[in-house]
């Protein structure tokens, strides 16, 4: 069904609904559900196919109980640019009713869309905020008078999937995934969408009848072709004081945007145009904005997981053609309809943006500053394990090229280098295993080292291809490389730059624990210069640990390939973190989960020594085992590990100086399918008031996988059973007193929409992953301490990574579980200790 109907129905003379007019590309994913009131409330089911958005009415809204079926209604295919939108439709207009959107994401189909289409029945992979897992929609026979084609919507068995009599997700989730609101807070408010009155969203409207106010200083002139961007200077620290606001650095492609007359074209800082490299999105987005021209300074990035901007995510999705996760953040306006806004004040341009991009959508966003001490954002930003802050000068106009109107202060060392030779992968013939770069002093190329981690194993190859047709005989840098330096290198033609992350400068001026992060193909190799903050504190200075005499085989073998973190990426991470983790691993048995290929290969446990194992590694006799358990006592001993190919370290929860008697209990809650982020806190919330009126102390920690831990140190006085009984009791009092939040067993056909509060963890013998530690999953997350205040949706379970977490424990004032040893108290004697406390 094409928008021909759509079109029928709507007179584009009187309304500004998006009529689909403009070519829209036929590859994109996007799904989403709208909640709309009108006549009958139900849902409106859009997957996008063939550059539109297929549409059911959904009667009763979609149910995640398998094999359910729901009747959807197929009405009118709707233009893209409709996906966005959530208001109030007058009534006696087509729809008349209120909308939110209720839900949105992607989708997969499982077999041919098309030949599903004509056959009637469309298997596919929902990947929604609020619904995924398998969904077939099968087509019903026209019955006679029937004028439209009824289909069935269908959830399929998997683990998103729910038992009958389970809670349900249109009650569990009323509120709109866009702005949180529910559909009584939006009706009433200005039409939203109508054929007399155009498009109503709040601030954000698609053409104003009126023109927009003039600003101060603003000129007549028409909109240029392209306008060289302001650019920022590092310094080593926010600013503070009343004229700067502060803005969260994003990690993307920087972009000017120019719309004139219908046509949108996105330049890089340089002036290339790569309209076409990003799909036809975002140029979508941005000719739906209401002006005529307009020239717009902004940052495209993908989000990650936790919701952070992660440039090599963007690599990614640029060398695969996935155009679907792209969003542009817009912090400045340049021109307008006629007029030159740059020698307006800043905060007067930023919002008559604000004005222009209204509410923002899903793909393009305002980049929303802070007016508080620089200082202060930027702490948060690097608690957050965020690049950094750009701070600006609120009433400076727009200058092209860097100026000290705008400052950059970063969380971490990093920037662009020169890339001037490559070494091979010890692992395989067609990819790279480290770079050798370097930055432009004057006229010369001077080598700052090696780059080894970063690189998945598609970067790794295609990094090769690139390479290996650039290279030359001679090197490229003009000092000779050492003979350790040179060991291996392939020297290359240096007209490509990497993105580099790195902990410190050493003493030489050389790189230290640097992690690639992509390609800058918008940035000229002839223009790296090594970036000096304008304080001595951003000095280059000497690595502050020194690295352990183990010596790693295959440092570049990598250990997970999503995000390219090989066995010397997480011995560097692990040396960062040494006083931290130590105190959790030192001087306990402990449990490993090995893979020595990396986490896509077999993975096992390993609770007794094996053939190869590092000296480093310990052995301590246990009296109840044949065989002696694991143990270390040393950064040499940790390296061992890495060495061994451990992922996963996991401490007993008591000292080898006295097996019998635990020093900590863990309350490991684990969600099962269909349980929300915010449910998780508030079990971790309630497990500390428990632990807490018991007379223990609560600390908590992110799991790394789906959940928290909340763990209690203890006087060493009680023994295991003991321990275990009380962990029991609690896991079972909050089952009993809230069934429908809460399970102890561990069946999992049990705990669908419930959290396991999972206490076996506190048996003799059992282990928990240690702090700091490492998980064997994709995105090398590790289970990462919070102080109480922190836990909140910024934070998820995976959020902290091998990646981010030397960066959150260099920011942080105070370590999180500070006084974990001293909050000690004994076991409360009684098998409840307390546990029976009522909740509030």
């Amino acid at each position: 069904m094409a928008l021909d109907v759509y079109r029928r129905k709507r007179d584009f003379k009187k309304t500004s609904e998006p009529s689909g007019d403009a070519a829209a590309s036929a590859g994109g994913d996007a799904y989403l559900i709208q909640k709309h009131d009108a006549t009958r409330l139900h849902y409106d089911l859009r997957l996008e196919f063939d550059g539109v958005l297929k549409s059911w009415a959904v009667a009763k809204g979609p149910s995640l109980v398998v094999g359910e079926k729901r009747l959807a209604v197929e009405v009118e295919d709707h233009p893209l640019a409709y996906g966005d939108f959530e208001g109030t439709i007058p009534k006696g207009e087509y729809g008349g009713g209120t909308v939110i959107l209720w839900d949105r994401g992607t989708w997969t189909p499982l077999a041919d869309p098309k030949r599903g289409f004509a056959k009637g029945h469309l298997e596919f992979e929902l990947h929604g905020e609020k619904l995924g897992g398998r969904w077939n929609l099968v087509r019903m026979a026209r019955k006679r008078g029937e004028k439209r084609d009824n289909w069935l919507l269908i959830k399929g068995d998997d683990e998103a999937g729910r038992d009958e009599g389970a809670p349900d997700i249109l009650e569990e989730r009323p509120e709109s995934v866009k702005t949180g609101r529910v559909l009584e807070e939006i009706a009433g408010e200005a039409p939203g969408w109508s054929s007399k009155t155009g498009k109503i969203e709040g601030p954000k409207t698609r053409r104003s009848a009126s023109p927009p106010s003039k600003l101060k200083k603003a000129k007549k002139a028409a909109t240029p072709d392209f306008v060289e961007p302001a650019l920022a200077t590092l310094a080593a620290k926010a600013p503070a004081g009343t004229k700067w606001i502060h803005e969260i650095k994003f990690d993307g492609y920087r972009l000017i945007a120019r719309i004139a007359d219908g046509e949108v074209r996105l330049m890089t800082r340089s002036g290339l145009d790569w309209t076409d490299r990003f799909g036809p999105r975002v140029v979508e987005a941005l000719r739906a904005l209401p002006v005529t021209e307009a020239m717009i300074d902004g940052e495209l990035i993908v989000e990650n997981d936790a919701g952070a901007s992660d440039f090599s995510a963007l690599q990614e999705a640029l060398s695969e053609g996935r155009t679907n996760s792209f969003v542009f953040y817009v912090f400045d306006l340049l021109f307008r309809d006629g007029e030159d806004l740059r020698p307006c004040s800043l905060i007067d341009r930023k919002a008559a943006l604000a004005k222009l991009v209204g509410e923002g959508g899903p793909i393009v966003k305002l980049s929303e500053h802070f007016e508080e001490n620089g200082g202060l954002v930027l702490q948060h930003a690097c608690r957050l394990s965020l690049e950094g802050v750009v701070s600006k000068d609120r009433e400076a106009p727009y200058r092209s090229g860097r100026g000290r109107s705008w400052i950059k202060s970063k969380c971490t060392h990093r920037q662009e280098f020169v890339i001037g030779g490559y070494t091979l992968s010890s692992g395989a013939k067609d990819a790279i295993g480290s770079l050798v770069v370097g930055v432009h002093e004057g006229t010369k190329l001077v080598t700052v080292g090696r780059v080894g981690t970063g690189f998945s194993a598609k970067i790794a190859r295609d990094l090769f291809a690139r390479l290996q047709e650039r290279e030359v005989k001679r090197s490229p840098f003009a000092t000779k490389l050492t003979a350790d330096e040179a060991r291996g290198v392939r020297y290359v033609r240096p007209d490509l730059v990497a993105e580099v992350e790195f902990r410190a400068w050493t003493g030489d001026h050389h790189l230290r624990h640097a992690s690639f992060r992509g390609l800058r193909e918008d940035k000229p190799a002839e223009e790296v210069k090594r970036e000096e903050a304008s304080s001595p504190d951003e000095a280059p200075r000497a690595e502050k640990v020194s690295a352990p005499n183990v010596r790693l085989t295959h440092p570049d073998r990598v250990y997970w390939p999503d995000v390219g973190v090989t066995k010397q990426g997480l011995a560097d991470y692990y040396m960062e973190v040494w006083p931290k983790i130590a105190p959790f691993i030192v001087g306990r048995p402990l449990s490993l989960l090995r893979c020595p290929g990396g986490v896509k290969d077999q993975c096992f446990f390993q609770k007794h020594g094996w053939k190869g194992m590092n000296a480093a590694i310990g052995q301590a006799p246990d009296p109840t085992d044949d065989e002696p358990v694991l143990t270390i006592d040393s950064r040499e001993g940790l390296l061992g590990l890495v060495q061994g190919g451990v992922l996963e370290i996991h401490p007993w929860g008591s000292a080898l100086k006295d097996l019998e008697r635990p020093d900590m209990i863990i309350l490991d809650l684990d969600p099962g399918d269909g349980v929300g982020w915010d449910r998780v806190i508030a079990a971790a919330h309630e497990a500390k008031a428990r632990l807490e009126a018991a007379g223990l102390a609560a600390f908590v920690k992110t799991s790394g996988g789906k959940g928290l831990h909340v763990v209690a140190p203890l006087e060493p006085r009680a023994e295991w059973p003991e321990a275990k009984a009380f962990t029991k009791a609690i896991a079972e009092a909050m089952a009993a007193d809230d069934p429908k939040a809460y399970v102890a067993t561990v069946s999992k056909a049990k705990r669908r929409g419930k959290i396991l509060i999972d206490y076996l963890r506190n048996g003799r013998g059992q282990t928990a992953v240690a702090p700091y530690s490492t998980r064997a999953r994709p995105g090398a997350a590790v289970s990462a301490p919070l102080a109480w205040d922190e836990l909140g949706p910024a934070i998820g379970p995976a959020y902290f990574t091998v990646a981010n977490m030397p960066q959150r424990l260099a920011a942080l004032d105070k370590d999180p579980w500070a006084g974990f040893r001293k909050a000690a108290k004994p076991l409360p004697e009684g098998e409840t200790g307390g546990a029976r406390r009522k909740r509030r």
